[in-house]
């Protein structure tokens, strides 16, 4: 004789969610915010990269803007000029993102070329760099 058995498997939409919508985890703890790319990454490139001689303006350098509106399109998913077979933002992953390594100074390390960015400033400091890459790690979204 055959037996059959079945299995429901029911969720509800919080219960599939992280956290039950109160802001907090399983166990109680808060959930990190969630980086955005208008109001956490945009205002590093701004200040640190958009020039009109670097990541700005009518012809930034490489072709890669960095501007409010444009830096999205010219990052993610884009390749990079200097490390033919990677890409400048890959979503999800900051260690295969070449934006990563120029910002961290790793570039030559991975097969890159040219100096750290940001050219002629101050580097960014680690948390800025943290930022960026907790943004790529969560899917570099353009919110």
């Amino acid at each position: 004789m055959r037996r059959t058995v079945s299995v429901v498997v029911w969720c509800s939409l919080t219960a599939c969610l992280p956290g039950d919508g109160t802001g907090l985890d399983p166990t109680g703890n808060p959930l990190p915010p969630e980086i955005q790319l208008s109001t956490d990454i945009q205002p590093i490139f701004t200040t640190s990269c958009a020039f009109s001689q670097c990541h700005a303006g009518v012809s930034p350098v490489l072709g890669q803007h960095l501007g409010a509106g444009q830096s999205y399109v010219s990052i993610v998913g884009v390749p990079s000029v200097q490390l033919p077979g990677w890409f400048r933002v890959r979503p999800g992953q900051p260690d295969s993102s070449y934006l990563v390594h120029k910002i961290q100074g790793t570039h030559l390390q991975v097969g890159g070329v040219g100096a750290r960015m940001p050219l002629n400033a101050a580097v960014l400091r680690q948390g800025q760099i943290d930022t960026i890459r907790a943004w790529i790690a969560d899917g570099a979204l353009n919110n």
